[in-house]
Order: structure tokens, then sequence, then C-alpha cells
């Protein structure tokens, strides 16, 4: 990223390819995953790493995937049949689909890709399906309902482990083959992690003593980390916000937004709507953490050994650090009847955001003109990112930025680390816009630069 924003051709690149950009380098995948990799080798766990497909649609991450030797986790059709297309093997992959069509289901069927089967309704399709194509299906049963310090973990995904007790008895006479036990948990919760995977190594016993051939546990994604490397930021940000949502001082955010909490009998409530930017622990020591935590007096790494399971995971946020950044060009500056800035970026705010309420990384300026004159009479400016849907809500970042070297139309503005979700998981075409641009990086000795296979 650094040397991109070096780079005298980044503007090239904008104006031959457009606004917003994005640039991605997947060979930083493999430092992420084997960071992971590490941590089960010191504990002697079998383990895989399955990078989630939804968290970044560019096919240079398969085939980063492919010769890494990393898995690949589907959520679509199309995501399926693009890998099989770029030669993943079958043995590779997973669909995880929340909703799944008939034509997924037989694709999944009749090249054998596993299947993380969700609901009874799924089930009865998937052996409906395998039986009109005389085939037996490979699923994962994906468990929720966990319990956790008293309580169910909530989640909309899955079968219930009390509820659905008998559903190993039920499969026996079923046209499927149960490889592994799949789960999903909203959040970062290590303990939570441990209580899931605790019940989840049950369930394999269960199985198997049902005769079903389970091999692994997927624990599905979830691994933290970190966009900034200073924690002192993090808090005093949050501090300062709410100090301005009590009138103690003035707005961090446009009109006020509470980026998730509120004002009521003069206190703050609420909690932020956004990704934690800063937290600790993450990935490696995240992971080693819920390893090495022992229930009835052994580990999880040590229970999962012995019983010759293997642990997958599908992470995709985490994985894809440092993997990419977003570009894009000013087109214009105004100013509201406030006074504040509108800093017209040509982008909308799909295309750096997920779902939560804003994007907590400040932007990096790279000035088209650096010379000393025009420096010379640039003004500190104060104001928001605005970007090109016809909404009065049509904001890039709720923050107020503040460029103390002004800002000039032409310039870049670029969002660094946006390759996990930000950069597709809600990018719409909305005014028939065209989509973002994907450019794979090649930064040996300098930056050079070619389109993804997703845009040809």
């Amino acid at each position: 990223m650094r040397r991109c924003l070096r780079s005298d051709q980044l503007f090239d690149w904008t104006e031959e390819y457009g606004s917003p950009l994005n640039l991605l380098r997947p060979r930083t995948m493999r430092r992420n995953v084997e960071e992971l990799n590490k941590v089960a080798q010191q504990r002697q766990l079998d383990f895989r790493v399955y990078f989630a497909r939804k968290a970044n649609k560019c096919l240079g991450f398969v085939d980063e995937a492919i010769e890494s030797n990393f898995g690949v986790d589907t959520a679509s059709e199309n995501e399926l049949r693009q890998c099989l297309q770029r030669c993943v093997p079958t043995r590779d992959l997973i669909c995880t689909a929340a909703v799944k069509s008939d034509s997924l289901i037989d694709l999944c069927v009749q090249q054998q890709v596993c299947i993380a089967v969700d609901n009874d309704d799924e089930l009865q399709l998937i052996v409906e399906r395998a039986s009109e194509l005389g085939k037996s299906a490979r699923i994962a049963l994906r468990l929720g309902g966990f319990w956790h310090r008293g309580a169910k973990l909530p989640t909309r995904f899955g079968f219930d482990i009390d509820r659905d007790r008998n559903l190993p008895q039920r499969l026996r006479a079923l046209p499927v083959t149960v490889q592994g036990v799949h789960f999903h948990l909203d959040g970062y919760d290590a303990g939570q992690r441990v209580s899931a995977l605790a019940e989840a190594m049950d369930w394999v016993e269960r199985l198997r003593n049902a005769g079903q051939p389970v091999s692994f546990i997927d624990m599905g994604g979830g691994f933290p980390m970190s966009y900034l490397e200073d924690g002192h930021q993090w808090k005093t940000f949050w501090s300062q916000h709410r100090r301005a949502l009590l009138g103690q001082r003035e707005s961090l955010t446009y009109r006020g937004h509470g980026l998730g909490l509120s004002v009521e009998n003069q206190s703050v409530v609420g909690s932020p709507k956004t990704y934690p930017f800063f937290q600790l622990p993450v990935r490696g020591n995240w992971l080693a953490g819920v390893l090495d935590t022992e229930v009835a007096g052994r580990s999880i790494a040590h229970r999962l050994s012995t019983m010759n399971v293997q642990l997958r995971c599908e992470p995709g946020r985490s994985i894809l650090d440092d993997c990419g950044m977003t570009v894009a060009r000013v087109e214009f500056r105004k100013q509201n009847a406030d006074g504040d800035w509108l800093i017209g970026l040509s982008m909308n705010r799909t295309q750096c955001r997920t779902s939560s309420d804003d994007f907590l990384v400040d932007p990096i300026l790279v000035q088209k003109d650096q010379s000393l004159k025009a420096r010379s009479h640039a003004k500190p400016m104060l104001g928001y990112l605005v970007g090109a849907y016809c909404t009065e809500s049509e904001l890039i970042s709720l923050r107020k930025m503040s460029f103390p070297r002004g800002v000039q139309r032409g310039d870049l503005l670029a969002f660094p680390n946006t390759a996990g979700y930000f950069m597709h998981f809600l990018e719409s075409r909305s005014h028939q816009f065209p989509l973002a641009k994907n450019l794979i990086v090649d930064s040996h000795p300098d930056p050079s630069v070619q389109i993804d296979l997703i845009d040809e």
C-alpha cells in the first residue's frame, strides 16, 4: 500500500480504470494464514484454513488459495462455479450459502462439494436431489443453539443442538455422508467459540456412533483483527464522541450521528455499531487462546487431536489484513449552510462499507499538485466526505475530517486495508454507475497492475 501511494502511476491508474479503484495484493494473504497454521502446528493439531470468498470477490485470492493450499468457502452458486472454473479441487471447497437453490444443490451433489446443511427443509431438498441424481451428498451439519454461561447463544443458522438431538439417527437411511460439523457465531468472543467447540466435539462422537465418518469441525469465521496500531486513538475517539453527544464539545460526526450510541436522561446509552477497529488479541494469539482453553481437564487442541478431528476455519477479514486498499478521486469541494466543507468523491458509500455505521480508519490524502507554490496557497479544511448517490444520507464517512493542507479537485483519497468486506460486501450499482475495477498489484521492484479476472 505504501509503495502504491508513493507511485507516480497512482493517478494514471485512476485515469485509466476509473474511480473508485481497488488495489489488491493476494500474496499477502499467505502471511496471515501461515500465522494461524503456525499456532496449530505448535499444538500438533490437524488444521485447515478456508478463505471465505464473500469477504472479497476477486479471483486473485482464489488463485492464491490454490497455490498456497488453502481451502475456499463459497456462499453462492456464482462463487462456487467460478472456483470450479479456476480448478479448485472439489475436496478443497465447501458451500455455506445461507439460502441454497435447487441448481446450487445439484451442482454441489454432482461435483461432490461438501454442503453445510442448515435446516430440515434444506436437508430434504438435498436428499431429493441426491436421489434424483443417483449420488450420495457430502454434507456438514451446521449446528446452533450452543450453551454458554447458562444461556443459549443466539444465531439464525443451524440445527438446534437440543431440539434436533435425534438428527444422527434420522440420517441413517438417507443418501448423505456427514463429513463434518459446522457452526457460525456472530462476534469475536473466544469463550463462545470454546463452548461451541466443546459441544461440536460431543456431536462428532454421537454422529460417529451412528455410523457417520465425521472427520472435521468447521468453526466458521470471526477471527478478530485490528486496523489501528494505537489503542489510545481508539479509546480517545469514543471518549470524545460521548462528550460530543452530551453537548460537552463540538460534534465529531455529521449532524451528531451516534454511531450506535444515543443520549437518554443525560447519559450515553447503547453500544458502537461499528467493527472494533482496535482490539486485542487478534488472529494467531486469539486462536491460541481458544485452543489452549481447558474443558473438563483437557485443552481444546488436545481433545481434537485425540479424537483425530481436523479443525477448519473460514476467516475472511483477518486473512485479508493488508491485502488491499480503495482509492477515490476528489471531484469537488463546497460549503454547506453550516459552513462545513463537503468533499465530493467519485464513489458511493457502498464501496467502502459493511453493515456497520462507518469506516473508522482515516483516509490518506494524495495531492495531485505537491509543488511548493500549491502548498503555500492551501488552506486547512474541516469537512465531510460525500458520495455520488443523490440522497441526503450519501456520506462516505460520518466523521468530520481534518485536512491541514487542504483538498483540491483531482486529489486522491486512499482508504487503507479495505480488502476484507469493505470493497464488495455491499457494493451497489444504483444510478447505473459502474462497479469499481479491481487491480492486482505486483509491487517489486516498482508497482505494476493487471486487472483481476473477475472484471473481465
